[in-house]
């Protein structure tokens, strides 16, 4: 498996969440901060299509929720 990618802004609450579950959870990551004008975060546009974060990138799957992410984790890490 490849390393994770976290699109992160230390300032979100959302992203946060993210970065506490994958810390709790003992899951090495990438973590990739954009800038805080959506304007200027064209690789996060480029992989998920939007410009909010967290976005997580997990090989193939990526994923922009921070729900959605942290329940992917669960159910796909849980027994790392």
């Amino acid at each position: 498996m490849g390393q994770i990618q976290l699109y992160n802004l230390d300032s979100c609450g959302y992203c946060a969440m993210v970065r506490n579950q994958l810390e709790r959870m003992g899951i090495e990551y990438e973590k990739i901060d954009v800038p805080w004008p959506h304007h200027l975060r064209s690789d996060v546009m480029e992989i998920s299509g939007q410009s909010t974060v967290p976005v997580m990138v997990d090989e193939d799957i990526v994923l922009s929720d921070e729900n959605d992410i942290i329940d992917y984790l669960k159910k796909t890490y849980a027994n790392s």
